[in-house]
């Protein structure tokens, strides 16, 4: 059938599940549901199986992307529901289809990130936050392609910025560039934590809630 597209959710404890052993996790789902993904050719072939933006150790996603060839045809109305029988708590599948787009063209991330306070929002910190994401360069040390540590200016990452407050939390709705060069939204509460410690949360909470082309649009 070729390359298709699988939409899930990664969630709770699933968060803490490395990107290896997820990729492990979907072979042995597809495995188990007799779905025969394509393997590359060589001495040592392996799945063509593949993540968009691979989602950071402890973050949450409505909105992750996995890339696969089969080599027979399948039902993707009903894929989700088989491979759901099959997942691990905090990991179901979606929807299924045939790319749109590629990975390549993956512009942007709607995330939320939840500053938490043990006890309550510091007075003002909403105001102070929004002044300091939305205003003049934010440098922050940022890990490089080549994993080594640089120090990068995030504010041209951030395309949109929203906060709401609640009891013991603070919100930030963002919209961050995806890749080239592409933003973790876990580095907007490094920033506060960098450049307003009086305002640093007692614990970060990060979730993507969509993916997005170049045109604003849901990514598929």
């Amino acid at each position: 059938m070729g390359k298709l597209r699988l939409f899930f959710v990664k969630e709770g404890r699933a968060a803490y599940i490395s990107h290896l052993d997820l990729l492990r996790t979907f072979q042995r789902v597809f495995l188990r549901e007799g779905i025969v993904l394509r393997h590359s050719q060589g001495f040592h072939p392996h799945p063509i199986i593949s993540f968009a933006m691979p989602l950071p150790v402890g973050q949450e996603s409505d909105c992750e992307i996995l890339d696969f060839e089969t080599n027979g045809d399948i039902d993707t109305a009903a894929l989700p529901a088989r491979l759901n029988s099959g997942m691990p708590e905090g990991i179901a599948a979606l929807a299924c289809a045939e790319p749109v787009l590629p990975v390549r063209e993956l512009a942007a991330l709607s995330c939320k990130v939840d500053l938490l306070y043990d006890s309550c929002v510091p007075s003002g910190a909403a105001e102070k936050i929004a002044a300091l994401l939305g205003g003049g360069s934010v440098v922050i040390q940022k890990r490089t392609k080549h994993k080594s540590l640089a120090d990068v200016d995030i504010r041209p990452m951030i395309r949109d910025l929203r906060l709401e407050e609640a009891p013991g939390v603070l919100r930030l709705y963002a919209v961050v560039s995806a890749q080239n060069p592409g933003l973790n939204p876990a580095l907007l509460a490094a920033a506060v934590e960098k450049y307003l410690p009086e305002l640093s949360p007692d614990f970060v909470r990060v979730r993507r809630l969509a993916v997005l082309d170049g045109s604003g649009a849901s990514f598929r």
